[in-house]
Protein backbone atom coordinates (compact mmCIF):
# COMPACT_ATOMS: atom_id res chain seq x y z
CA UNK A 1 0.00 0.00 0.00
CA UNK A 2 1.51 3.19 -0.99
CA UNK A 3 0.81 6.32 0.98
CA UNK A 4 2.41 9.76 0.94
CA UNK A 5 2.24 12.83 3.25
CA UNK A 6 2.28 16.13 2.83
CA UNK A 7 3.17 18.78 5.66
CA UNK A 8 0.56 21.78 5.49
CA UNK A 9 -0.31 24.21 7.87
CA UNK A 10 -2.97 23.32 10.59
CA UNK A 11 -5.07 26.26 10.04
CA UNK A 12 -5.44 24.96 6.29
CA UNK A 13 -7.09 21.44 7.41
CA UNK A 14 -10.66 20.34 5.63
CA UNK A 15 -14.04 21.35 7.53
CA UNK A 16 -15.14 17.90 8.56
CA UNK A 17 -17.65 16.54 11.25
CA UNK A 18 -14.77 15.28 13.67
CA UNK A 19 -14.75 18.08 15.91
CA UNK A 20 -10.92 16.73 16.99
CA UNK A 21 -9.61 17.26 13.51
CA UNK A 22 -9.80 20.52 13.02
CA UNK A 23 -7.54 23.66 13.67
CA UNK A 24 -9.88 24.59 16.39
CA UNK A 25 -9.20 21.41 18.19
CA UNK A 26 -5.19 22.33 17.57
CA UNK A 27 -5.30 25.33 18.96
CA UNK A 28 -7.05 24.33 22.18
CA UNK A 29 -4.93 21.86 22.54
CA UNK A 30 -1.74 24.32 21.79
CA UNK A 31 -2.77 26.29 25.34
CA UNK A 32 -2.50 22.92 26.94
CA UNK A 33 0.91 22.32 25.71
CA UNK A 34 0.30 20.31 22.86
CA UNK A 35 1.89 21.16 19.35
CA UNK A 36 -0.46 20.87 16.38
CA UNK A 37 0.45 20.15 12.75
CA UNK A 38 -0.91 18.58 9.85
CA UNK A 39 -0.52 16.61 6.77
CA UNK A 40 -2.33 16.04 3.63
CA UNK A 41 -2.85 12.39 2.84
CA UNK A 42 -2.30 10.76 -0.69
CA UNK A 43 -5.08 8.44 -1.15
CA UNK A 44 -6.89 7.61 -4.41
CA UNK A 45 -9.89 9.87 -5.29
CA UNK A 46 -10.06 11.07 -2.04
CA UNK A 47 -9.01 14.84 -0.54
CA UNK A 48 -7.69 13.71 3.43
CA UNK A 49 -5.92 15.20 6.03
CA UNK A 50 -5.04 14.54 9.75
CA UNK A 51 -3.98 16.45 12.44
CA UNK A 52 -1.22 15.41 14.47
CA UNK A 53 -0.86 16.83 18.04
CA UNK A 54 3.08 16.40 19.88
CA UNK A 55 3.90 17.21 23.41
CA UNK A 56 7.18 16.86 25.46
CA UNK A 57 6.92 14.86 28.57
CA UNK A 58 10.81 15.75 29.44
CA UNK A 59 13.80 16.49 28.19
CA UNK A 60 14.57 12.83 26.14
CA UNK A 61 10.86 11.88 25.47
CA UNK A 62 8.02 13.29 23.43
CA UNK A 63 4.54 11.62 22.02
CA UNK A 64 2.76 11.94 19.14
CA UNK A 65 -0.97 11.54 19.25
CA UNK A 66 -3.90 11.35 16.56
CA UNK A 67 -7.52 12.52 18.38
CA UNK A 68 -10.12 10.88 16.01
CA UNK A 69 -8.28 10.39 12.97
CA UNK A 70 -7.56 10.09 10.02
CA UNK A 71 -11.56 10.70 9.76
CA UNK A 72 -10.94 8.19 6.58
CA UNK A 73 -10.05 4.68 6.75
CA UNK A 74 -9.61 1.62 4.48
CA UNK A 75 -11.54 -1.35 4.55
CA UNK A 76 -10.99 -3.49 7.35
CA UNK A 77 -8.49 -6.41 6.49
CA UNK A 78 -6.45 -3.49 5.57
CA UNK A 79 -6.37 -1.35 8.70
CA UNK A 80 -2.97 -2.47 10.25
CA UNK A 81 -1.07 -1.93 6.94
CA UNK A 82 -2.17 1.38 6.58
CA UNK A 83 -1.34 2.53 9.97
CA UNK A 84 1.79 1.02 9.73
CA UNK A 85 2.43 2.84 6.19
CA UNK A 86 1.32 6.13 7.84
CA UNK A 87 2.85 5.62 11.16
CA UNK A 88 6.55 5.66 8.80
CA UNK A 89 5.72 8.60 7.09
CA UNK A 90 4.58 10.61 9.53
CA UNK A 91 7.61 9.90 12.31
CA UNK A 92 10.00 11.14 9.24
CA UNK A 93 8.30 14.65 10.67
CA UNK A 94 8.70 14.07 14.01
CA UNK A 95 11.29 14.42 16.66
CA UNK A 96 14.19 12.07 16.86
CA UNK A 97 12.61 11.93 21.16
CA UNK A 98 9.21 10.67 19.86
CA UNK A 99 8.62 7.64 21.28
CA UNK A 100 5.16 6.32 20.21
CA UNK A 101 2.48 7.85 17.79
CA UNK A 102 -1.11 7.05 19.42
CA UNK A 103 -4.39 6.67 17.38
CA UNK A 104 -7.99 7.74 18.79
CA UNK A 105 -8.99 5.67 15.99
CA UNK A 106 -12.68 7.30 14.65
CA UNK A 107 -12.88 4.13 12.41
CA UNK A 108 -15.93 1.28 13.01
CA UNK A 109 -15.16 -1.52 14.79
CA UNK A 110 -14.63 -4.65 12.94
CA UNK A 111 -15.87 -6.83 15.30
CA UNK A 112 -19.06 -5.03 15.69
CA UNK A 113 -19.71 -4.72 11.66
CA UNK A 114 -22.64 -6.96 12.07
CA UNK A 115 -24.33 -5.10 14.53
CA UNK A 116 -24.52 -1.99 12.27
CA UNK A 117 -28.72 -2.36 11.53
CA UNK A 118 -29.35 -3.31 15.68
CA UNK A 119 -30.19 0.52 17.30
CA UNK A 120 -28.52 -0.52 20.41
CA UNK A 121 -25.76 -3.04 20.73
CA UNK A 122 -27.13 -6.54 21.59
CA UNK A 123 -25.22 -8.69 25.14
CA UNK A 124 -23.44 -10.87 22.91
CA UNK A 125 -21.14 -8.22 21.28
CA UNK A 126 -17.94 -9.33 23.05
CA UNK A 127 -14.44 -7.85 21.87
CA UNK A 128 -11.57 -10.08 22.35
CA UNK A 129 -8.67 -9.96 24.63
CA UNK A 130 -6.03 -7.30 23.12
CA UNK A 131 -3.51 -9.86 22.27
CA UNK A 132 -5.52 -11.09 19.73
CA UNK A 133 -6.96 -8.05 18.62
CA UNK A 134 -3.43 -7.19 17.30
CA UNK A 135 -2.89 -10.38 15.66
CA UNK A 136 -5.59 -9.08 13.50
CA UNK A 137 -4.87 -5.71 13.71
CA UNK A 138 -1.25 -6.53 12.43
CA UNK A 139 -1.92 -9.41 9.98
CA UNK A 140 0.13 -8.76 6.51
CA UNK A 141 2.16 -5.63 8.01
CA UNK A 142 6.10 -5.91 7.79
CA UNK A 143 6.82 -5.44 11.36
CA UNK A 144 3.59 -6.08 13.45
CA UNK A 145 4.47 -2.99 15.43
CA UNK A 146 0.65 -2.01 16.15
CA UNK A 147 -0.34 -1.87 19.83
CA UNK A 148 -3.83 -2.06 21.74
CA UNK A 149 -3.51 0.50 24.03
CA UNK A 150 -3.92 -0.27 27.35
CA UNK A 151 -6.95 1.86 28.08
CA UNK A 152 -9.07 3.27 24.78
CA UNK A 153 -10.15 6.94 25.05
CA UNK A 154 -13.48 7.77 25.68
CA UNK A 155 -14.61 7.35 22.31
CA UNK A 156 -14.39 3.40 21.47
CA UNK A 157 -18.15 3.33 22.15
CA UNK A 158 -20.21 6.45 21.32
CA UNK A 159 -23.93 7.13 21.58
CA UNK A 160 -25.10 8.72 18.34
CA UNK A 161 -28.43 10.39 18.23
CA UNK A 162 -30.07 11.58 14.84
CA UNK A 163 -32.01 14.95 15.47
CA UNK A 164 -33.01 14.47 11.75
CA UNK A 165 -37.63 15.29 12.26
CA UNK A 166 -39.58 16.97 13.95
CA UNK A 167 -39.23 17.99 17.80
CA UNK A 168 -42.37 15.47 18.37
CA UNK A 169 -39.94 13.15 16.01
CA UNK A 170 -36.82 13.40 18.24
CA UNK A 171 -39.55 13.10 21.27
CA UNK A 172 -40.90 9.81 19.80
CA UNK A 173 -37.47 8.30 19.31
CA UNK A 174 -36.91 8.72 22.80
CA UNK A 175 -37.67 6.09 26.12
CA UNK A 176 -40.81 6.91 27.92
CA UNK A 177 -38.58 7.72 31.10
CA UNK A 178 -36.85 10.35 29.22
CA UNK A 179 -39.60 12.09 27.64
CA UNK A 180 -41.13 12.20 30.91
CA UNK A 181 -38.35 13.59 32.67
CA UNK A 182 -37.81 16.36 30.17
CA UNK A 183 -41.39 17.03 30.53
CA UNK A 184 -41.49 17.28 34.35
CA UNK A 185 -38.72 19.27 34.24
CA UNK A 186 -40.72 22.08 32.59
CA UNK A 187 -43.57 21.79 34.73
CA UNK A 188 -40.76 21.99 37.89
CA UNK A 189 -39.93 25.68 36.53
CA UNK A 190 -36.57 24.74 35.08
CA UNK A 191 -35.44 27.03 32.24
CA UNK A 192 -32.23 26.82 30.51
CA UNK A 193 -30.02 29.65 29.42
CA UNK A 194 -27.15 30.20 27.09
CA UNK A 195 -24.47 31.00 29.37
CA UNK A 196 -20.43 32.51 28.78
CA UNK A 197 -16.87 32.51 29.82
CA UNK A 198 -18.12 34.37 32.71
CA UNK A 199 -20.23 31.20 34.18
CA UNK A 200 -17.57 28.94 33.74
CA UNK A 201 -16.35 28.65 37.40
CA UNK A 202 -19.90 27.73 38.23
CA UNK A 203 -20.07 25.05 35.96
CA UNK A 204 -16.65 23.98 37.06
CA UNK A 205 -17.96 23.24 40.31
CA UNK A 206 -20.50 21.20 39.55
CA UNK A 207 -18.62 19.32 37.38
CA UNK A 208 -16.17 18.48 40.13
CA UNK A 209 -19.67 17.22 41.78
CA UNK A 210 -20.30 15.15 39.41
CA UNK A 211 -16.67 13.94 38.88
CA UNK A 212 -16.90 12.56 42.77
CA UNK A 213 -20.28 11.73 42.75
CA UNK A 214 -19.47 9.46 39.37
CA UNK A 215 -15.84 8.36 40.82
CA UNK A 216 -13.94 9.45 37.53
CA UNK A 217 -10.58 11.82 37.65
CA UNK A 218 -11.49 15.52 36.90
CA UNK A 219 -9.90 17.89 34.58
CA UNK A 220 -8.31 20.46 35.53
CA UNK A 221 -9.97 24.32 34.68
CA UNK A 222 -7.34 25.00 32.32
CA UNK A 223 -9.36 22.03 30.05
CA UNK A 224 -12.32 24.42 29.80
CA UNK A 225 -10.99 27.74 30.06
CA UNK A 226 -8.94 26.75 27.31
CA UNK A 227 -12.01 26.34 24.53
CA UNK A 228 -13.61 29.85 25.45
CA UNK A 229 -9.74 31.42 25.22
CA UNK A 230 -9.27 30.31 21.82
CA UNK A 231 -10.81 33.03 18.97
CA UNK A 232 -12.99 31.39 16.15
CA UNK A 233 -12.51 33.89 13.02
CA UNK A 234 -12.78 30.99 9.94
CA UNK A 235 -16.83 30.79 8.40
CA UNK A 236 -16.11 27.01 8.77
CA UNK A 237 -14.66 26.73 12.44
CA UNK A 238 -16.38 24.84 15.10
CA UNK A 239 -18.97 26.69 16.93
CA UNK A 240 -18.95 26.72 20.60
CA UNK A 241 -22.12 26.58 22.93
CA UNK A 242 -22.49 26.83 26.55
CA UNK A 243 -26.14 26.06 28.26
CA UNK A 244 -26.86 25.59 32.35
CA UNK A 245 -30.09 24.75 33.49
CA UNK A 246 -31.93 26.43 36.23
CA UNK A 247 -34.72 27.13 38.43
CA UNK A 248 -34.64 30.23 39.98
CA UNK A 249 -31.22 31.49 41.04
CA UNK A 250 -30.47 27.95 41.63
CA UNK A 251 -27.68 26.85 38.69
CA UNK A 252 -28.75 22.79 38.20
CA UNK A 253 -26.65 21.07 35.27
CA UNK A 254 -24.86 22.26 32.32
CA UNK A 255 -23.45 21.41 28.66
CA UNK A 256 -20.50 22.51 26.74
CA UNK A 257 -21.24 21.13 23.15
CA UNK A 258 -19.50 22.12 19.66
CA UNK A 259 -20.57 22.34 16.53
CA UNK A 260 -18.71 20.98 13.35
CA UNK A 261 -20.38 20.71 10.09
CA UNK A 262 -23.71 18.79 10.62
CA UNK A 263 -22.01 17.11 13.82
CA UNK A 264 -22.93 18.29 17.57
CA UNK A 265 -20.35 17.22 19.97
CA UNK A 266 -20.92 16.93 23.72
CA UNK A 267 -17.98 17.42 25.23
CA UNK A 268 -18.45 18.15 28.89
CA UNK A 269 -21.38 18.21 31.01
CA UNK A 270 -22.09 18.79 35.29
CA UNK A 271 -24.91 18.16 36.88
CA UNK A 272 -25.50 19.44 41.10
CA UNK A 273 -25.74 17.43 43.63
CA UNK A 274 -28.43 18.97 44.93
CA UNK A 275 -32.15 19.49 43.46
CA UNK A 276 -31.09 16.19 41.77
CA UNK A 277 -35.49 15.44 41.09
CA UNK A 278 -35.75 18.22 38.95
CA UNK A 279 -34.04 16.89 36.33
CA UNK A 280 -32.34 19.77 35.22
CA UNK A 281 -29.59 17.47 33.27
CA UNK A 282 -32.52 16.23 30.84
CA UNK A 283 -33.60 19.75 30.54
CA UNK A 284 -30.45 20.91 29.29
CA UNK A 285 -29.62 17.66 26.85
CA UNK A 286 -33.05 18.37 25.17
CA UNK A 287 -31.78 21.75 24.92
CA UNK A 288 -28.75 21.57 23.33
CA UNK A 289 -30.08 18.82 21.17
CA UNK A 290 -32.61 21.26 19.70
CA UNK A 291 -30.34 24.36 19.73
CA UNK A 292 -27.89 21.91 17.63
CA UNK A 293 -30.79 20.84 15.38
CA UNK A 294 -31.20 24.87 14.87
CA UNK A 295 -27.78 25.45 13.33
CA UNK A 296 -28.48 22.19 10.83
CA UNK A 297 -26.93 19.28 12.57
CA UNK A 298 -28.12 16.04 11.62
CA UNK A 299 -26.44 14.40 14.19
CA UNK A 300 -25.36 14.40 18.73
CA UNK A 301 -22.58 12.72 19.61
CA UNK A 302 -23.37 12.10 23.43
CA UNK A 303 -19.90 10.48 23.76
CA UNK A 304 -18.10 7.73 25.93
CA UNK A 305 -21.16 4.87 27.00
CA UNK A 306 -20.64 1.18 27.59
CA UNK A 307 -20.73 -1.02 24.84
CA UNK A 308 -23.84 -2.49 25.92
CA UNK A 309 -25.80 -2.60 29.06
CA UNK A 310 -23.34 -4.06 31.27
CA UNK A 311 -23.62 -3.21 34.86
CA UNK A 312 -20.18 -3.57 35.49
CA UNK A 313 -18.89 -1.66 33.01
CA UNK A 314 -17.50 1.63 34.79
CA UNK A 315 -19.77 3.27 31.82
CA UNK A 316 -22.80 1.78 32.49
CA UNK A 317 -24.27 4.82 34.11
CA UNK A 318 -23.74 7.27 30.85
CA UNK A 319 -25.35 4.17 28.66
CA UNK A 320 -28.29 3.72 30.60
CA UNK A 321 -28.23 7.76 30.89
CA UNK A 322 -27.89 8.86 27.30
CA UNK A 323 -29.34 5.90 25.91
CA UNK A 324 -33.04 6.85 26.93
CA UNK A 325 -32.80 10.04 24.42
CA UNK A 326 -33.10 7.19 21.56
CA UNK A 327 -29.88 7.13 19.18
CA UNK A 328 -27.67 4.72 18.53
CA UNK A 329 -24.15 3.42 19.76
CA UNK A 330 -21.09 3.53 16.80
CA UNK A 331 -18.25 0.80 17.88
CA UNK A 332 -14.68 2.38 17.14
CA UNK A 333 -11.46 0.37 16.96
CA UNK A 334 -10.58 2.59 19.71
CA UNK A 335 -6.85 3.49 20.57
CA UNK A 336 -3.63 2.26 19.18
CA UNK A 337 0.01 2.55 19.48
CA UNK A 338 2.55 2.50 17.05
CA UNK A 339 6.29 2.62 19.26
CA UNK A 340 8.99 4.25 18.04
CA UNK A 341 10.95 3.71 20.79
CA UNK A 342 10.47 0.06 22.39
CA UNK A 343 12.21 0.86 25.96
CA UNK A 344 10.35 4.47 26.04
CA UNK A 345 7.16 2.83 25.01
CA UNK A 346 7.44 -0.02 27.31
CA UNK A 347 8.14 2.52 30.17
CA UNK A 348 5.21 4.65 29.52
CA UNK A 349 2.98 1.82 28.95
CA UNK A 350 3.81 0.19 32.20
CA UNK A 351 3.51 3.59 33.75
CA UNK A 352 -0.26 3.78 32.13
CA UNK A 353 -1.17 0.18 33.73
CA UNK A 354 0.14 0.72 36.74
CA UNK A 355 -1.89 3.97 37.18
CA UNK A 356 -5.23 2.05 35.83
CA UNK A 357 -4.78 -0.76 38.28
CA UNK A 358 -4.24 1.73 41.38
CA UNK A 359 -6.91 3.96 40.16
CA UNK A 360 -10.05 0.75 40.30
Amino acid sequence: MKLKIIPKSMYELYPTDILFQTSFWGQVKNKLGWKGSAFELSLPASEADVLVLTKRLDDGTSVAYIPQGPEYGPNPAFYGIFLERLSESISQHLESSAAFIRYDLPWFDPYALDDDAVPLSPPGLRRPENRLREIRMNFATDSWNLRKAPLDLTVADSLIVDITGSEDELLNRMKPKTRYNIRLSKRKGVRVIEANAASLPTFFDLYLQTAARNGFPSCEYRHFSALFETSISDCNAPKLSFYLAMRGRDVLAGVIMAVSKRRATYLFGASSNHYRYLMGSHAVQWHAMKEAKRQHCTSYDMGAVSPFSDRTHPFYGMYRFKTGFGGRIEHRVGTWDFPLHQKKYSNIRNNEMLRSALAT
